[in-house]
């Protein structure tokens, strides 16, 4: 199966890093300053908890878009796992990859990406996907992985498990991470958008870890409250926690006064970059206020994200 991976960023680099590695057929499309550096420096991936690794520069293949207009290929499989906020272009430098059974496996955040692959590429041609791996770059462009999270899941949006799923299934397990059939992912990607959003909502709100914010005074129950909103919109679609153990879990890493975490919309905004503010909390908004659910936490946090956005596209904005 040839597949190739839309970007080498933290997500893509890491995924894409474990499958050559594993001996599997894959390209990444890059931009030239990414393809420099990675002829440079091969891609690295640091993993406390799975075991770092290195593909030196000869063992990557690496393609632009231009190179890819110029000579188009069709692929089997597209990894896409790009912020939210550049898939219009990415759209664009990866369609001449695609052929009349490429399949799209996006790794977004949120929801909202699906709508805009199915009405370029066609309802068939696109999976639902995410994970939890929470990683980054460095200065040098290596992929850190910050904890023992490594999971992909995937699979059909109708829910049928068909022969090309399993064939997806076959190429992506044992290539060094948790490859994860799922019969009802868009019930995974609901549950993973309401965590995020809840984490983002918190760091983003609080400004700082979640340890730190729930242990602020007050913070505890700021935090449960976001918690409570999402999860409320996640019902009024259609999309309940599945159960106990799911909800204990989810509080015991967005409550625990210990806790480090930060997503990557938090981590951006310190560093004065883009934020995905429309995709993971905008759009979850709107979602409820459709369904008549009433979400003030969640307003107050995009709409803090949504003047940072402004000001940073007026080159105002400020870590």
């Amino acid at each position: 199966m040839r597949i190739l991976v839309i970007g080498a960023g933290a997500v893509g680099g890491y995924f894409g890093g474990r499958l050559g590695a594993a001996g599997r057929n894959v390209t990444f499309l890059v931009r030239d300053g990414r393809a420099a550096q990675l002829r440079r420096t091969g891609l690295r991936i640091f993993d406390a908890a799975y075991g770092d690794l290195t593909l030196p520069p000869q063992q990557l293949k690496l393609m632009t878009a231009r190179q890819l207009r110029t000579q188009p290929e069709e692929f089997d499989l597209l990894l896409v796992s790009t912020k939210a906020y550049s898939l219009d272009a990415a759209m664009e430098d990866f369609a001449p990859a695609m052929g009349p059974e490429t399949v799209v496996l996006p790794l977004l955040n949120g929801m909202r990406h699906l709508d805009a692959l199915q009405a370029r590429f066609g309802s068939h041609a696109v999976l639902g996907g995410a994970t939890y791996l929470v990683a980054d770059l460095d200065g040098e462009g290596a992929v850190h992985s910050m904890t023992a999270l490594h999971d992909l899941n995937f699979g059909e949006r109708d829910r049928q498990v068909t022969e090309r799923i399993r064939a997806i299934q076959a190429t992506l397990t044992g290539s060094g991470f948790d490859a994860r059939l799922r019969p009802d992912v868009l019930a995974t990607m609901w549950q993973k958008w309401t965590m995020l959003a809840s984490a983002g909502a918190i760091n983003c709100l609080m400004r700082a870890p979640v340890g730190a914010a729930v242990s602020a005074p007050g913070g505890r129950e700021t935090a449960r409250q976001v918690m409570t909103e999402c999860e409320t919109i996640a019902a009024a679609n259609g999309y309940p926690a599945e159960n106990l153990e799911q909800q204990v879990a989810t509080e015991q890493r967005l409550l625990n006064p210990a806790s480090t975490l930060t997503t990557s919309m938090y981590r951006d905004m310190q560093r004065g970059l883009p934020v995905e503010a429309d995709h993971i909390l905008g759009d979850l908004v709107e979602r409820g206020r459709r369904h008549g659910v009433e979400a003030p936490l969640l307003r107050a946090a995009y709409a803090q994200l949504s003047v940072y956005s402004t000001g940073l596209a007026r080159g105002l904005a400020k870590a």
